[in-house]
């Protein structure tokens, strides 16, 4: 039985550094539970920022290269056993295939990777049985947004019918890309983010909360997609018409345009019998709604009335808000779990999004992307 049942696991770190929002909510969400702690980085391709990262998170090893870091963690005795993806999209399939193949589990960020060609090569590595790969879609790890899945698949709803999602802010609102802001650089470059900005970077958030919650794959799309900021070459608008499995159908809207919204993800459920309704900025209450009565509220308390998948997901007592850093810290913690029972010999469950849930992303946007190139007609995901 490997030591990693009998202590805390090390974590490594590729992108990420100074500057990087997303790379310090990955060292908060990895560390919450004590189940693991950073100690090795590469943290930026700039070395000198790589270094000074590393030495402000107080990693005991930092490298100039993920090459590097993942030839030489894989021979050290107290090497990590996980890496966290933090990079832009362009580099995922690079980073995760080197330290896949360094057998050191993988934790990525999303989308999974640049390409659905270099996703379906993922997917085939991991298939392998060789080390774990996760993937941060982490509003799935909310506690009421494992509520509302189960109340769907416990047929609460009854037949459902519709779905509405949306994921709206307005950062991009300005050309913050031609201002020196990197996160916008990436986001809005082909060469680095891909076919897509909004859709890969919002809307796969949004998809994924719809199949997760639903437990029904999105089959086609029917989208129009818009650049309103003049000269940004990829899109910063979509709005997206969805059909699923069986006969619900959807709407899928997604904005980074859309002035005086932060991060306004909502999802609306309607059913046969009765309608769900959950705001990520009010994450704590999912408002059900039953036919001809009033709406009512599951809480995010002892008398919530949650269930088992629910409570697993909750950490603070009643009457303490639970948040975004909480839900990013769900997903590790069940991608540790999985970590130490493939450790001691077990299945692992994976309880968190995975690669295939990568790959349907991937997928996803490449649907809408042909759809609104083809004059917003239906494409088959």
């Amino acid at each position: 039985m490997s030591d990693m049942t009998t202590r805390r696991l090390r974590a490594g770190i590729v992108g990420g550094g100074r500057g990087a929002f997303i790379g310090t909510v990955h060292r908060i969400a990895a560390e919450l539970d004590g189940q693991a702690q950073l100690t090795a980085g590469a943290l930026s391709s700039d070395p000198t920022t790589a270094r000074e990262s590393a030495r402000a998170w107080y990693l005991a090893r930092s490298y100039d290269s993920y090459e590097q870091m993942a030839l030489t963690e894989a021979k050290l005795d107290d090497g990590i056993d996980f890496v966290i993806v933090a990079t832009p999209n362009h580099l995922h399939y690079a980073v995760a295939k080197a330290f896949i193949e360094a057998g050191i589990h993988v934790i990525c960020d999303k989308p999974l990777a640049y390409a659905v060609s270099e996703a379906e090569e993922m997917v085939r590595l991991e298939a392998l049985g060789g080390p774990l790969l996760a993937l941060t879609h982490n509003y799935t790890g909310y506690p009421l947004v494992r509520q509302a899945r189960e109340l769907v698949r416990s047929g609460e709803l009854g037949e459902l019918r519709k779905v509405l999602v949306e994921y709206n802010q307005d950062w991009l609102m300005m050309p913050l890309e031609r201002q020196g802001n990197k996160q916008a650089e990436w986001r809005t470059d082909p060469a680095r983010a891909g076919v897509s900005c909004c859709v890969a970077d919002i809307g796969t958030h949004a998809a994924q909360l719809v199949e997760f919650i639903t437990n029904q794959k999105i089959t086609a799309v029917c989208a129009e997609l818009t650049t309103f900021v003049a000269g940004r070459q990829l899109e910063d608008d979509a709005n997206i018409l969805l059909r699923l499995e069986g006969s619900t159908r959807g709407t899928l809207v997604c904005s980074q345009i859309a002035c005086g919204e932060e991060n306004n993800l909502n999802i609306r459920l309607y059913g046969s019998t009765g309608g769900l309704e959950w705001h990520q900025q009010e994450p704590n209450t999912l408002i059900f709604k039953p036919p001809a009565s009033d709406p009512w509220r599951y809480l995010r308390t002892a008398r919530g009335g949650l269930g088992i998948s629910a409570q697993s997901a909750t950490r603070m007592p009643a009457g303490h808000p639970e948040g975004y850093l909480e839900a990013f810290a769900v997903i590790y913690r069940n991608f540790i779990k999985d970590i130490r029972r493939v450790a001691a010999g077990a299945v692992p469950k994976r309880d968190y999004p995975s690669a295939q849930e990568g790959l349907r992303g991937l997928r996803f946007v490449d649907a809408t992307v042909r759809s609104a190139q083809r004059g917003t007609r239906w494409e088959n995901v």
